[in-house]
């Protein structure tokens, strides 16, 4: 091991740049995090990767939890018959 050594060609962040990825700076809530990083820990993988996956997936495949105005009045009088 040397005594010294020169540092200043040196470069701050990874040594691999990831090609297609941009690192970014994001505030999450506490919880959402959490959730994140304790699911990604059970599946053995990181939780920024998780994170990653869960948008594409956004992106990728319309979410089937929309709901239209129609579907949403259906619902309604659906439940509201039931109670009276």
């Amino acid at each position: 091991m040397r005594q010294e050594y020169d540092f200043s060609g040196g470069k701050r962040g990874a040594m691999i740049p990831s090609q297609g990825k941009t690192r970014i700076t994001i505030y999450l809530d506490n919880d959402v995090l959490d959730h994140f990083r304790a699911e990604a820990e059970a599946k053995g993988m990181g939780y920024q990767t998780l994170i990653n996956q869960v948008l594409k997936q956004s992106i990728q495949s319309p979410s089937e939890q929309s709901i239209t105005e129609t579907d949403l009045r259906r619902i309604l009088r659906e439940e509201l018959s039931e109670t009276r």
